[in-house]
């Protein structure tokens, strides 16, 4: 079992820049997958970004590559998003997520077991 917990959301202006935290607890194994995904009001749950817990390989959604960076401290057991030249369009909840998503970085939300509880980016023009 795994608890995820994000913190760093929050308001900030077009342009501007943010970093997302998500600290796991539990047991984490090798072939886990770490990600964060979000949902605009109206709107379906999007794939942001994911990083392997072993060998760090990423992958970004198209909207976010260039703007966006995911890392991980294994030793800290933290992922960060680090978001920046934030956009209006990029306001949304942001859940961090974790899961063995057979062992690759996949977009589905079926291949992560473990979410957090989200956390409110609101970009202001």
């Amino acid at each position: 079992q795994v608890q995820l917990v994000e913190s760093g959301g929050g308001l900030v202006q077009a342009g501007g820049s943010l970093r997302l935290s998500c600290a796991a607890s539990g047991r984490m194994l090798s072939r886990y997958v770490l990600g964060w995904f979000r949902q605009a009001p109206g709107k379906e749950r999007e794939f942001i970004a994911g990083i392997t817990y072993i060998g760090g390989s990423t992958r970004y959604a198209d909207s976010v590559k260039g703007r966006f960076t995911i890392s991980r401290d294994n030793a800290r057991s933290t992922t960060y998003l680090q978001m920046n030249s934030l956009k209006p369009e990029d306001t949304a909840v942001y859940y961090c997520v974790c899961g063995l998503s057979g062992g690759q970085i996949t977009t589905p939300e079926g291949g992560y077991s473990y979410w957090g509880q989200g956390t409110q980016v609101t970009v202001s023009s």
